[in-house]
């Protein structure tokens, strides 16, 4: 097994070979600042089997056998492919660690595309497939990294967040999947682990796209960075240090806009993380800048990456639009999932594709037959009535059936042949009266009224208690009690115009028995 790229050096055991106290100094400093968090979690490590990464297994090695660390982690190499020696580099990375006594496992990925930035995602994506939830990662990120980190965002127009670089500790969830990414080296200066490499020989892999590569990292670190250091020789730890302080300022920032969007956030619209509502009279009441944080800071919830400045802008110009009921989109692709912001008059909504195409499903009439002997000699047992589902979202109707068949046969009216409890679309045209309104109302009408926006005006349904009695002459009767017009998020008591005060209050029995919920798979 050859390559030109591996350093060649044979392979040594290094646990007895001198440690570096700057670089042991920093991993065991950043152990201890977040140990609380460490306990109890496996450790990997990403090891490319480049210098940075393979100095960093070693110097876990060095300490572990010392009885410095507590234990060792577990190596992660992922082959992608893209390069011609990959093959034989996740061989030599498997022997090396074999070599140590530290466990390797080698993963295989498939990038879709062939620049440096698909070839990361499919490494991370490989590798968070492979651990368990709530594991951390270990990453050999140093302070030169950082800096070309910051230098990308900068030229890209970065805020803040983007600035303050890569985090030493950062929780990552995609999904159900929660891990943990950490860099205990981001104050560490390459030329140091180059040092302590040198010392220990180590056969690291000198990957030449890192230095030819013609993406923009590369390019920074071949041509910009140099430059750099000729106007000050202290460039990459200033730019780290600048990096901590905006850090700094950039958790202050999101304390902020997180203590205003528990203001301003309307709770009893939203279902995390499909859809997110924000109140407008009370975002109108905080300093333009806080305005314009706040919606940075919503927007972003649920993404790895923020949203850009245009996209904050057009926000910010619709929720100060005069007309409330502007039609307007605004669409935004995140990295995880794509975005709709609306709004409808004083709330603005940002709304999940998957969501708005659940929101889509056609609904269908439904009817369950309610009797006493059916059901559990219980008024709290429920029975669960499926309105609408997917693979993630589940809207039912939580009833009490026997406490229907119960109110029902107690009441004045007697007892009928047949109960049945009918749901039903609300149709366009459909007139119905809300104990809210002094008349029926549909379509438009009844939508303003019950501030229903466009996107839900097709998930609305009817509920109703069907009683079919026989007449004297031995024909059927059937009488509709209306209930509830129920939508994802909100339901409302109907009258009849043909009901009287006691068949009223029946109705509004009954329908206590009957729950609209909706939930989250």
């Amino acid at each position: 097994m050859t390559s030109s790229a591996i350093i060649p050096h044979p392979i040594k055991l290094i646990a007895a070979l001198p440690v570096d106290e700057m670089l042991a100094k920093a991993l065991l400093s950043s152990m201890s600042e977040y140990s609380d968090q460490l306990h109890g979690r496996r450790l990997w490590l990403a090891c490319s089997g480049g210098r940075d990464s393979l100095a960093l297994v070693a110097l876990c090695v060095q300490l572990y056998r010392q009885g410095r660390l507590p234990c060792l982690p577990q190596l992660l190499h992922v082959d992608h492919g893209l390069q011609a020696d990959s093959h034989n580099w996740a061989k030599h990375v498997a022997n090396w660690a074999q070599a140590q006594q530290i466990p390797c496992r080698i993963l295989q990925a498939k990038v879709n595309g062939h620049d440096e930035q698909a070839a990361r995602q499919a490494r991370y994506n490989v590798m968070r497939a492979h651990i368990n939830k709530g594991d951390v990662l270990l990453l050999g990120h140093h302070a030169d990294d950082q800096a070309e980190t910051v230098l990308m965002r900068l030229i890209q127009g970065a805020g803040v967040n983007g600035l303050s670089g890569m985090q030493p500790w950062r929780v990552q969830t995609q999904g159900s999947q929660r891990n943990i990414l950490w860099r205990p080296w981001l104050i560490i200066r390459r030329a140091t682990i180059s040092a302590y490499a040198k010392r220990l020989a180590l056969p690291y892999i000198d990957d030449p796209t890192n230095k030819t590569g013609d993406n923009v990292r590369s390019g920074l670190r071949r041509d910009i960075m140099p430059i750099l250091a000729t106007y000050n020789h202290n460039v990459i730890d200033n730019i780290a240090r600048s990096a901590q302080l905006l850090s700094d300022a950039q958790e202050t920032v999101n304390a902020q806009a997180m203590q205003d969007m528990q203001q301003t956030e309307n709770t009893d619209l939203q279902l995390l993380p499909a859809q997110r509502v924000l109140n407008i009279d009370t975002l109108q009441k905080l300093p333009m800048y806080r305005q314009r944080q706040l919606l940075h800071y919503w927007l972003g919830q649920d993404e790895p990456l923020p949203p850009a400045k245009q996209l904050v802008d057009d926000v910010l110009t619709l929720s100060q639009r005069d007309n409330q009921d502007h039609q307007t989109e605004l669409f935004w692709q995140g990295r995880k999932a794509s975005y709709t912001i609306r709004r409808y008059r004083q709330q603005l909504y940002r709304m999940s594709s998957d969501w708005l195409s659940w929101l889509n499903v056609p609904l269908t009439e439904q009817v369950l037959t309610l009797s006493s002997n059916s059901s559990s000699h219980s008024a709290n047992n429920l029975t669960s009535f499926i309105v609408r589902s997917s693979d993630s979202y589940t809207w039912q109707l939580q009833v009490k059936p026997y406490a229907l068949v119960r109110l029902l046969e107690n009441s004045a009216d007697g007892v009928a042949q047949q109960v049945g409890l009918k749901v039903v679309p609300l149709g366009r045209k459909q007139r119905l009266q809300t104990k809210m309104a002094g008349r029926p109302q549909a379509g438009k009408k009844l939508y303003q009224m019950l501030g229903i926006p466009l996107w839900l005006r097709d998930s609305l349904m009817v509920v109703s208690i069907t009683l079919i009695k026989k007449s004297e002459d031995g024909s059927e009767i059937e009488t509709d009690i209306p209930l509830l017009l129920a939508s994802p998020f909100e339901s409302w008591l109907l009258s009849s115009e043909q009901t009287d005060s006691d068949t009223d209050a029946k109705s509004n029995q009954l329908a206590e028995y009957i729950k609209s919920e909706l939930s989250l798979k």
